[in-house]
């Protein structure tokens, strides 16, 4: 009973009102000719088939889910093939790829709108494309010219389709663990032995044939994740003309059973001799697997992000529908046996937390999206380096923070259905169940919050966040005369400085105990995330001011949902930024008998 309609109006708001996407592509010679008429038929025509092909496919895939059978072949889910033959004929795949593989070259700052509707659409699904472009990003950039000529084209006209295999029954995050094997053999090509779990989309019917990117080891490789390498391990080896070779070694062995998403095909990988060719240096495969990694973690934000809208949605036409008692301060429907729940406070407050978290994430995401593009394409070096700090800044809080954000909001949008949320039938409960996998794979949120705070901030002493902080510091600077901005730009400032402090006092304490960063990361990061999106809240009402007369509804909506965060969910850093002080001593000083 659930519906999809692709926000669009909202996507036209942070494309063009708040970043002027159109205008800083101007300054980056691959997408200078690319207009806003443009981006706004991309976007129009990608909703179309997120809400027309994807979107029904959502709940059926989930109640169906995919079917293993003896030789580990899997099925997908009645509709998921035609669904991706529909993909490939409008050329979505191809839509940022590069030219020269058959790709349309256009930025990712466009692809990151499409790829928010596709996970409202059906996250499960979603799922297949989004592992081959991040096995495309991997190739493209460590690659050999032999193998780009020979995968990326059928990787990037959806043809063929891609997987990181990563994880081991004994090795999750300490990929240091791993063991599966890789000898050398005479022909250039190496010989791939182990087991590898939880690859999302490792077997599947939807293409003719699957690129595995493997983390293994050499016989002479170092301990720990410096003796770590990666290797392309196709299901059928392709010969060089691009057809398909040999049946490769490697095959699924079982498919996990799991919470959510079960419509997409997590796998248990068996690699028995498997033959895989090496990509990039010897012993270097995790620097060359983090290019799909951080995409990968980017991505897992859009999916929170597209769960967020689709369910927000759906309980916001419940609560106007669904009559419920009446209201406190007396009826506002008195033609009717009871008012319909949106009249209530704690129901209002649900459905903007939604609304807040939901509208915020997209500029947040969107704006970061713009900053891989200035990286890899901007004409100035210091510019480059500027968005590529960004990114490594901001890429654990885009997948912490809006998956954090995602699961409340989604479990928000199951309680205003009340009873009828946790039914099946009413659709909010599979979102529930989706989002919860956001705060675990690729990199579990705490992970993210230990790689902002030891890595991102403190592994340069804050130089990246001080970055950050001269955008706020301008925008607080030039709003901060203008009385009617008060509202927004005061707390704003006085968190800039509280995270100034925090940090430092962080730093100090963690020099003398590791523990300690540990133990103030995960409440860190959300201070962070509340500090970025506070910045895109009070930029987005400035906008929303200036255009308030102009009779359309979207600017008085924007101002209030700015109104409702600033007043009830960005104070929550006050709380976070105590029990962040609180330090290690709580955690550590309690003996392992006495839990």
């Amino acid at each position: 009973m659930a519906r999809y309609t692709p926000p669009l109006r909202d996507i036209q708001f942070v494309m063009h009102e708040l970043l002027d996407v159109e205008g800083a592509l101007k300054a980056l010679p691959p997408y200078a000719e690319t207009n806003r008429e443009l981006i706004d038929q991309v976007v129009e025509e990608g909703g179309k088939f997120c809400a027309e092909v994807l979107f029904p496919l959502n709940r059926s895939g989930d109640e169906e889910g995919c079917q293993w059978s003896e030789g580990g072949v899997v099925t997908t889910p009645k509709g998921f093939r035609q669904a991706w033959e529909q993909f490939k004929v409008g050329g979505w795949p191809t839509l940022t790829c590069d030219p020269q593989y058959g790709g349309q070259g256009l930025p990712v700052a466009v692809g990151i709108a499409f790829q928010e509707m596709m996970n409202s659409g059906n996250q499960a699904w979603s799922m297949y494309p989004g592992l081959t472009h991040g096995a495309y990003d991997c190739l493209h950039a460590h690659g050999t010219p032999e193998q780009k000529a020979l995968y990326i084209p059928k990787l990037v006209s959806g043809e063929w389709t891609g997987t990181m295999c990563l994880t081991e029954p004994h090795s999750g995050t300490d990929l240091g663990l791993l063991r599966t094997k890789a000898e050398p053999q005479s022909n250039g090509s190496y010989r791939i032995t182990g087991t590898k779990i939880f690859i999302s989309s490792g077997e599947h019917d939807l293409a003719e044939n699957i690129v595995h990117l493997v983390l293994a080891r050499l016989p002479d490789a170092p301990a720990g994740t410096k003796g770590i390498s990666l290797f392309i391990v196709p299901k059928f080896v392709p010969n060089a003309d691009g057809s398909l070779g040999a049946r490769n070694g490697v095959k699924c062995a079982r498919l996990e059973e799991k919470m959510g998403i079960h419509a997409n095909a997590t796998c248990v990988m068996d690699l028995d001799g498997a033959s895989g060719w090496l990509v990039g240096e010897p012993n270097k495969g995790l620097n060359a697997m983090f290019v799909m990694m951080n995409a990968a973690r980017i991505g897992v934000g859009m999916q929170s992000l597209g769960l967020m809208e689709v369910a927000y949605q759906n309980s916001l036409d419940y609560a106007k529908e669904r009559l419920q008692m009446r209201s406190l301060s007396g009826p506002k429907a008195p033609d009717k046996p009871a008012d319909p729940i949106i009249v209530h406070p704690d129901v209002r407050r649900m459905l903007l937390t939604q609304k807040a978290y939901a509208e915020g994430s997209r500029a947040f995401a969107y704006w970061t999206a713009l900053q891989a593009d200035i990286a890899l394409t901007h004409p100035d070096a210091e510019a480059r380096k500027d968005a590529e700090d960004m990114l490594a800044l901001l890429t654990p809080v885009v997948k912490a923070f809006i998956t954090d954000n995602g699961f409340l909001a989604t479990n928000l949008a199951m309680q205003v259905y009340g009873g009828h949320g946790y039914i099946r039938e009413w659709g909010m409960e599979q979102y529930v169940r989706d989002a919860r996998i956001n705060m675990i794979y690729e990199g579990t949120n705490t992970i993210q919050s230990l790689d902002l705070l030891g890595r991102k901030v403190l592994g340069d002493n804050g130089a990246k966040l001080r970055k950050f902080g001269k955008l706020v510091t301008a925008f607080v600077e030039a709003e901060g005369t203008n009385e009617e901005m008060a509202e927004f730009v005061n707390p704003l400032a006085d968190l800039g400085q509280k995270v100034e402090k925090l940090t430092m006092e962080i730093g100090m304490k963690a020099f003398g105990n590791a523990d300690e960063a540990g133990a103030a990361a995960v409440d860190y990061l959300r201070v962070i995330g509340h500090l970025v999106l506070g910045y895109f809240w009070a930029r987005m009402a400035r906008i929303a001011l200036d255009r308030a007369d102009s009779g359309d509804p979207v600017y008085r909506s924007k101002l209030a949902t700015a109104r409702f965060y600033f007043a009830r969910l960005f104070p929550e850093t006050a709380s976070l930024i105590r029990t962040a002080r609180a330090g290690a001593a709580p955690l550590m000083n309690v003996d392992v008998e006495l839990f």
